[in-house]
Protein backbone atom coordinates (compact mmCIF):
# COMPACT_ATOMS: atom_id res chain seq x y z
CA UNK A 1 0.00 0.00 0.00
CA UNK A 2 2.79 2.29 0.06
CA UNK A 3 3.28 3.10 -3.49
CA UNK A 4 4.17 6.61 -2.92
CA UNK A 5 7.51 7.83 -3.91
CA UNK A 6 8.04 9.73 -0.78
CA UNK A 7 7.10 8.35 2.51
CA UNK A 8 4.63 10.14 4.70
CA UNK A 9 7.16 10.19 7.43
CA UNK A 10 9.47 12.37 5.59
CA UNK A 11 6.99 15.29 5.69
CA UNK A 12 5.77 15.71 2.18
CA UNK A 13 4.84 13.14 -0.38
CA UNK A 14 2.75 12.41 -3.42
CA UNK A 15 0.17 9.68 -3.36
CA UNK A 16 -0.02 8.11 -6.79
CA UNK A 17 -2.68 5.58 -5.96
CA UNK A 18 -5.51 6.56 -8.26
CA UNK A 19 -8.24 4.96 -6.20
CA UNK A 20 -7.12 6.44 -2.91
CA UNK A 21 -6.75 9.93 -4.17
CA UNK A 22 -10.06 10.00 -6.14
CA UNK A 23 -8.29 11.46 -9.10
CA UNK A 24 -10.56 9.57 -11.45
CA UNK A 25 -13.64 10.92 -9.67
CA UNK A 26 -12.20 14.40 -9.75
CA UNK A 27 -11.32 14.00 -13.43
CA UNK A 28 -14.86 12.85 -14.22
CA UNK A 29 -16.35 15.73 -12.25
CA UNK A 30 -14.01 18.26 -13.83
CA UNK A 31 -14.70 16.85 -17.30
CA UNK A 32 -18.46 16.92 -16.63
CA UNK A 33 -18.23 20.48 -15.43
CA UNK A 34 -16.10 21.40 -18.41
CA UNK A 35 -18.47 19.69 -20.84
CA UNK A 36 -21.91 20.42 -19.39
CA UNK A 37 -21.52 23.51 -17.23
CA UNK A 38 -20.95 25.96 -20.12
CA UNK A 39 -24.08 24.83 -21.93
CA UNK A 40 -26.14 24.77 -18.70
CA UNK A 41 -24.83 28.06 -17.37
CA UNK A 42 -24.68 29.46 -20.89
CA UNK A 43 -28.38 28.66 -21.38
CA UNK A 44 -29.26 30.30 -18.09
CA UNK A 45 -27.07 33.28 -18.93
CA UNK A 46 -28.50 33.48 -22.46
CA UNK A 47 -32.05 33.41 -21.13
CA UNK A 48 -31.13 36.02 -18.54
CA UNK A 49 -29.44 38.15 -21.21
CA UNK A 50 -32.50 37.82 -23.50
CA UNK A 51 -34.77 38.80 -20.58
CA UNK A 52 -32.62 41.83 -19.82
CA UNK A 53 -32.53 42.79 -23.51
CA UNK A 54 -36.32 42.39 -23.74
CA UNK A 55 -36.72 44.57 -20.63
CA UNK A 56 -34.36 47.16 -22.12
CA UNK A 57 -36.26 47.08 -25.43
CA UNK A 58 -39.55 47.46 -23.54
CA UNK A 59 -38.11 50.35 -21.52
CA UNK A 60 -36.84 52.00 -24.72
CA UNK A 61 -40.27 51.57 -26.35
CA UNK A 62 -41.99 53.06 -23.31
CA UNK A 63 -39.46 55.89 -23.28
CA UNK A 64 -40.12 56.60 -26.96
CA UNK A 65 -43.88 56.46 -26.33
CA UNK A 66 -43.56 58.73 -23.30
CA UNK A 67 -41.40 61.16 -25.31
CA UNK A 68 -43.98 61.15 -28.08
CA UNK A 69 -46.79 61.71 -25.59
CA UNK A 70 -44.82 64.50 -23.93
CA UNK A 71 -44.19 66.16 -27.30
CA UNK A 72 -47.87 65.84 -28.20
CA UNK A 73 -48.90 67.21 -24.79
CA UNK A 74 -46.52 70.17 -25.21
CA UNK A 75 -48.02 70.92 -28.63
CA UNK A 76 -51.55 70.67 -27.21
CA UNK A 77 -50.56 72.91 -24.29
CA UNK A 78 -49.12 75.49 -26.67
CA UNK A 79 -52.29 75.30 -28.76
CA UNK A 80 -54.47 75.64 -25.65
CA UNK A 81 -52.42 78.63 -24.48
CA UNK A 82 -52.85 80.26 -27.90
CA UNK A 83 -56.60 79.63 -27.78
CA UNK A 84 -56.81 80.99 -24.22
CA UNK A 85 -54.85 84.08 -25.26
CA UNK A 86 -57.14 84.59 -28.27
CA UNK A 87 -60.22 84.13 -26.08
CA UNK A 88 -58.84 86.69 -23.59
CA UNK A 89 -58.18 89.15 -26.43
CA UNK A 90 -61.64 88.56 -27.90
CA UNK A 91 -63.22 89.05 -24.48
CA UNK A 92 -61.36 92.34 -24.00
CA UNK A 93 -62.47 93.55 -27.44
CA UNK A 94 -66.05 92.40 -26.78
CA UNK A 95 -66.09 94.04 -23.34
CA UNK A 96 -64.83 97.30 -24.83
CA UNK A 97 -67.46 97.14 -27.58
CA UNK A 98 -70.18 96.46 -24.99
CA UNK A 99 -68.93 99.34 -22.84
CA UNK A 100 -68.90 101.73 -25.82
CA UNK A 101 -72.34 100.55 -26.93
CA UNK A 102 -73.65 101.00 -23.40
CA UNK A 103 -72.20 104.51 -23.21
CA UNK A 104 -73.70 105.34 -26.60
CA UNK A 105 -77.13 104.06 -25.56
CA UNK A 106 -76.87 105.96 -22.27
CA UNK A 107 -76.05 109.21 -24.10
CA UNK A 108 -78.90 108.59 -26.57
CA UNK A 109 -81.32 107.83 -23.73
CA UNK A 110 -80.24 110.96 -21.88
CA UNK A 111 -80.75 113.01 -25.05
CA UNK A 112 -84.18 111.42 -25.54
CA UNK A 113 -85.12 112.15 -21.92
CA UNK A 114 -83.87 115.73 -22.27
CA UNK A 115 -85.83 116.09 -25.50
CA UNK A 116 -88.91 114.65 -23.82
CA UNK A 117 -88.47 116.96 -20.84
CA UNK A 118 -88.12 119.94 -23.18
CA UNK A 119 -91.25 118.85 -25.07
CA UNK A 120 -93.12 118.37 -21.80
CA UNK A 121 -91.91 121.77 -20.63
CA UNK A 122 -93.04 123.41 -23.89
CA UNK A 123 -96.40 121.63 -23.74
CA UNK A 124 -96.88 122.66 -20.11
CA UNK A 125 -95.86 126.24 -20.95
CA UNK A 126 -98.37 126.29 -23.84
CA UNK A 127 -101.10 124.85 -21.62
CA UNK A 128 -100.40 127.37 -18.84
CA UNK A 129 -100.25 130.21 -21.39
CA UNK A 130 -103.59 129.13 -22.92
CA UNK A 131 -105.16 128.83 -19.47
CA UNK A 132 -103.86 132.28 -18.52
CA UNK A 133 -105.33 133.71 -21.74
CA UNK A 134 -108.67 132.06 -21.01
CA UNK A 135 -108.60 133.37 -17.46
CA UNK A 136 -107.65 136.84 -18.68
CA UNK A 137 -110.37 136.72 -21.33
CA UNK A 138 -112.91 135.49 -18.78
CA UNK A 139 -111.96 138.26 -16.37
CA UNK A 140 -112.10 140.82 -19.16
CA UNK A 141 -115.53 139.61 -20.21
CA UNK A 142 -116.79 139.61 -16.63
CA UNK A 143 -115.43 143.13 -16.10
CA UNK A 144 -116.92 144.31 -19.38
CA UNK A 145 -120.27 142.72 -18.55
CA UNK A 146 -120.27 144.28 -15.12
CA UNK A 147 -119.38 147.77 -16.41
CA UNK A 148 -121.29 147.62 -19.68
CA UNK A 149 -124.83 148.05 -18.36
CA UNK A 150 -123.81 151.15 -16.47
CA UNK A 151 -122.17 152.71 -19.54
CA UNK A 152 -124.77 151.85 -22.15
CA UNK A 153 -128.16 153.38 -22.25
CA UNK A 154 -131.12 151.67 -23.91
CA UNK A 155 -130.51 153.23 -27.25
CA UNK A 156 -126.83 152.20 -27.28
CA UNK A 157 -127.75 148.68 -26.15
CA UNK A 158 -130.23 148.28 -28.98
CA UNK A 159 -127.68 149.54 -31.44
CA UNK A 160 -125.02 147.10 -30.07
CA UNK A 161 -127.43 144.16 -30.25
CA UNK A 162 -128.37 145.03 -33.83
CA UNK A 163 -124.76 145.38 -34.81
CA UNK A 164 -123.92 142.02 -33.14
CA UNK A 165 -126.78 140.29 -34.98
CA UNK A 166 -125.54 141.69 -38.31
CA UNK A 167 -122.03 140.48 -37.53
CA UNK A 168 -123.37 137.00 -36.69
CA UNK A 169 -125.19 136.83 -39.99
CA UNK A 170 -122.04 137.64 -41.98
CA UNK A 171 -120.13 134.73 -40.55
Amino acid sequence: MTSSVFLATEGFGINLNLFETNIINLAVVIFGLYKFLPSFLGGILDRRREGILADLKDAEDRLAEASSSLSKAKKELASAEKKASKIREDCKVRAEAIRLDSEKRTVEEMARIKQGAASDLNAEASRVSAQLRREAAKLAIEKALSTLPAKLDENAQAKLITQSIKNLGKD
